[in-house]
């Protein structure tokens, strides 16, 4: 795919993995608009880049749908979607109080809005952005599009207390190919990044003995991933025409302990 002058939408494109890949594709002349709930952040890296700022939220149709409609109105309909928006929760399934021994299990709440958002609400924008690009003149090859979705090497070797976290990627992981084969008549590629432990606003204000030993883990490079090598791949799946319903960890080979 020709990047150059092509329309973007990155979700979670405020900060993290989400960001570095607004910033790689903008300097390939994309332009780009960032969905997110941060709105200093999103607006920051929105003038920064050249780009448009859309406050949004993914568990929400009417949501999704003005920024859609926001995005379309400032560049012209996009050919490139970059599903980034998540989040992630802890506890275990069933276990015992340490503090009364009382039995609980894992909040259902707090599981399905874990669910809503990075499955269901990675679908959603997918679904949307799938729509529009149906409505493009096919390029090289018949191409009208090209979808990078966000899920996590817990999608494989989820650790305890990431029910929700790692069904939720495994799903958006199990989609992949099915969404592929959907769309494959219209031109249109979708592949998936499982990116392993990286350095996300969420790390940096972990304890530095914490970033040390996680990195640590790490069979090689032993060190944290960066942002720039996750919106480098997504590049690559972008722009390589051939490269089409693939799951690819992006991880140092790390294989998760259970905890």
């Amino acid at each position: 795919m020709d990047l150059a002058n092509c329309a973007a939408v990155v979700t979670g494109g405020a900060s993290g993995l989400g960001a570095a890949t607004a910033r790689a594709l903008a300097a390939k002349g994309v332009k780009v608009a960032i969905f997110d709930l941060q709105v200093d952040k999103g607006e920051a890296l929105a003038d920064e880049i050249g780009g448009v700022f859309c406050k949004v939220d993914v568990t929400s149709d009417d949501s999704v749908d003005a920024g859609f409609a926001a995005a379309r109105a400032a560049h012209g309909q996009e050919r490139i979607l970059v599903n980034c928006a998540g989040t992630g929760n802890a506890a275990k399934t069933a276990g015992r109080s340490k503090q009364d021994g009382s039995i609980k299990h894992f909040p259902l709440d707090a599981f399905d809005r874990i669910i809503q958002i990075n499955l269901v609400g990675t679908f959603r924008c997918i679904a949307k952005s799938a729509a529009g690009m149906l409505t493009l003149d096919p390029g090289t090859d018949g191409e009208r599009g090209a979808i990078v979705n966000t899920a996590s090497a817990a999608a494989e070797d989820g650790q305890m207390g990431q029910a929700a976290y790692s069904a939720s990627k495994a799903g958006v992981v199990g989609m992949t190919l099915p969404i592929a084969r959907d769309l494959m008549s219209e031109g249109i590629r979708v592949n998936t990044i499982l990116p392993g432990i990286f350095d996300t606003p969420l790390l940096a204000a972990a304890p530095q003995p914490v970033r040390d030993a996680l990195a640590a883990s790490v069979p090689f490079p032993k060190r944290l991933g960066r942002p720039e090598e996750f919106a480098a791949l997504a590049l690559t799946m972008i722009e390589c025409g051939y490269f089409n319903g693939e799951d690819v960890r992006l991880d140092g080979a790390i294989r998760m302990a259970p905890r």
